[in-house]
């Protein structure tokens, strides 16, 4: 709607029948005087607009004009900034009288942005609004201008040391005015008048929309409904943000400690703190912030506690609830697809535990199925029709985990970049028995975690009581995959392939087939060697064969299959990429070798310490070990 369209008789008119005093208002004000009756004015005859544009210099913009006809100022009733705006009488340049220009065009830079070089000119060439504010300004400006001739209004807080508001136009500032009015005054219990009404009618509407998966439909009645402050549309409109950016952080407010949605909620506040993120007065401060909103402390120390170590379950009822049990058990082991797969077909099963919650946003707290919600997932859920309504299935997110072992050897820009990598296969054994095969004395699997925080945690051999200097524990993520091998993955130690190295396949294989892969990549160090290759296949605790490759050397032993022969896949004329992708292949074609790139590289997965990947240096032979810190002043 342009200015010429937009009706400022409705519009004021409106705002002057509604007009009451916020919550907290005194009876009085600072100066003793009763808060004004209304906010508006008679309007300003066309005469004395021109006068004053004629004393200004300059024509004043559309909306601004056509405002002062209908209403010469305006009791605006801002808390710290804004209380009234002048009419034609008050007007006048600013004329930067604090000398703000100097100081904003030093801070521009070489390659300023067209915003900053219009907000340093401002501040001389500025019309001044205000007749009554908290050492605050309402400025237009000239020489900020859009296509319909209307000038941009900058709200500057003198007593704030920030930046300037700005908005477009006079317009677009009065409106932003009106709908802070109506969130001042939303804990009035008389407040209500049609544009409450109104907007509380799009908080339900959007409540409908959303259940039937028509969020996008939903979204923008939240947004207007949420900007006038009306109860309950935040927390919606929070819920339909965090599921489409489920890596952000969002505050639910007081639903944290209703009893209803406790369970659901509080674990998600939880989340940015047990991340180790710094925050201002550390776990006191954010329990003291739930103790105000009603949370017992030790309900709030036991959420957090179980979010900090990865214990919390995410433990709705009903059926939603046996499907989210069934989706864990495959994802604690990698399955992260198929897990996604019991989730999306559960979907239009949840629940709400009340009217406030519109979507299973719990499931984000989950430290296993939370990392599977992804934008394009958490869309998903809202695109689905649930808790009893009706609508169309969206259409499935695909999978994410591409099949075998190829993806290794692809440059990835995930969280948790994999360069060189180290694993072991055993063949039709649980992941549970995978510590008590290859894991150092008294190995237990610990709660799924990120294994680059597992491998950065664990003390290195210098720190631990009993472990040689010359020892290779690995820190290694274990899971099952499709194909019935459980593994034990390290992507993330900087150990070498030394001539010390002994495969643990043979000790893995007691019960069947077990393989390990170790890959070194070429090290950027100057006069470093080149990268390495090295492939071991037991059973029944016996080697079958094994090959080294490291630059043109190849080192082997056993009946090594022809198509596993590194002679044919690490070719001179290849690139090292070429030939790890060759290699990877092979062993998913010969083998059937898989890993769950999803669950490797953002997911979680339980960890645990395997023995010494090397063994103890014998007479003649040398080792040496090293660590490397950051250098302090």
């Amino acid at each position: 709607m342009s200015s010429e369209d937009f009706d400022w008789h409705e519009f004021l008119g409106r705002w002057r029948d509604e007009w009451v005093p916020r919550a907290d208002a005194e009876d009085e004000d600072d100066d003793g005087e009763q808060p004004a009756a209304s906010p508006a004015r008679p309007g300003a005859d066309e005469s004395a607009i021109a006068a004053a544009e004629k004393r200004l210099g300059r024509r004043l913009p559309p909306s601004y004009r056509a405002f002062l006809g209908v209403s010469d100022g305006w009791h605006v009733d801002q808390m710290a900034a804004i209380y009234q705006l002048g009419g034609v009488e008050d007007i006048d340049w600013f004329g930067d009288p604090f000398d703000m220009t100097p100081m904003y065009e030093q801070s521009l830079g070489d390659d300023p942005r067209e915003e900053e070089v219009l907000l340093a000119g401002m501040w001389r060439r500025a019309l001044r609004l205000e007749t009554d504010s908290d050492m605050s300004y309402a400025l237009l400006d000239p020489g900020d201008t859009d296509r319909d001739g209307e000038w941009a209004l900058y709200v500057y807080k003198g007593w704030s040391g920030e930046f300037p508001d700005r908005y477009p136009s006079f317009r677009a500032y009065m409106e932003a005015m009106y709908r802070d009015f109506h969130s001042d005054r939303v804990e009035r219990p008389d407040f209500v008048n049609g544009t409450t009404r109104a907007q509380d009618a799009r908080v339900e509407e959007a409540h409908r929309l959303a259940l039937r998966g028509r969020y996008e439909e939903a979204l923008p009645l939240l947004e207007e409904a949420q900007s006038f402050g009306r109860p309950g549309s935040r927390v919606l409109l929070n819920q339909l943000r965090h599921l489409s950016a489920p890596q952000g952080s969002w505050d639910y407010g007081f639903l944290s400690a209703d009893p209803l949605y406790l369970p659901e909620i509080l674990p998600l506040e939880a989340m940015k703190p047990a991340g180790g993120a710094w925050r201002l007065g550390g776990d006191d401060h954010w329990l003291g912030m739930m103790a105000a909103r009603g949370v017992p402390r030790e309900t709030a120390e036991a959420v957090l506690g179980a979010m900090r170590d990865g214990t919390h379950r995410y433990a709705p009822p009903g059926p939603w609830g046996l499907a989210v049990a069934e989706a864990r058990e495959s994802a604690r082991w990698g399955a992260t697809d198929a897990a996604w797969r019991v989730l999306r077909d559960a979907l239009p099963l949840w629940e709400a535990p009340g009217p406030s919650l519109i979507a299973p946003v719990g499931l984000l707290a989950d430290p296993v199925l939370g990392p599977l919600v992804t934008p394009e997932r958490g869309r998903e859920i809202l695109a689905t029709p649930r808790a009893g309504e009706r609508g169309p299935a969206p259409e499935p997110t695909p999978d994410l985990d591409p099949r075998g072992l190829a993806w290794l050897a692809e440059p990835t820009t995930n969280v948790r970049p994999i360069h060189g990598y180290r694993c072991v296969w055993v063949e039709g054994t649980d992941p549970t028995d995978l510590p008590a095969l290859i894991g150092e004395e008294g190995a237990e699997l610990g709660p799924p975690t990120d294994p680059g925080e597992a491998f950065r945690r664990a003390p290195r051999p210098h720190e631990r009581d009993g472990v040689e200097l010359w020892e290779d524990r690995a820190v290694v993520a274990v899971g099952h995959t499709a194909e019935g091998w459980a593994f034990a993955f390290d992507g993330h130690s900087h150990a070498r392939l030394s001539k010390l190295f002994q495969s643990p396949a043979p000790v893995a294989s007691s019960s069947g087939r077990a393989v390990t892969v170790w890959r070194e990549p070429r090290s950027s160090s100057p006069g470093d060697h080149s990268a390495a290759f090295h492939l071991s296949v037991a059973e029944q605790g016996e080697e079958l064969y094994a090959f080294t490759v490291r630059g043109t050397e190849i080192q082997r032993s056993g009946a090594i299959p022809e198509a596993l022969d590194p002679a044919l896949l690490f070719r001179a004329e290849d690139s090292e990429a070429e030939c790890e992708r060759q290699v990877l292949e092979a062993l998913h074609s010969e083998l059937g070798l898989s890993l769950p790139r999803f669950a490797l590289t953002q997911g979680r997965l339980p960890t645990f310490t395997t023995r010494s990947w090397t063994r103890a240096p014998q007479a003649g032979e040398s080792f040496g070990y090293g660590t490397l810190g950051r250098l302090r002043p």
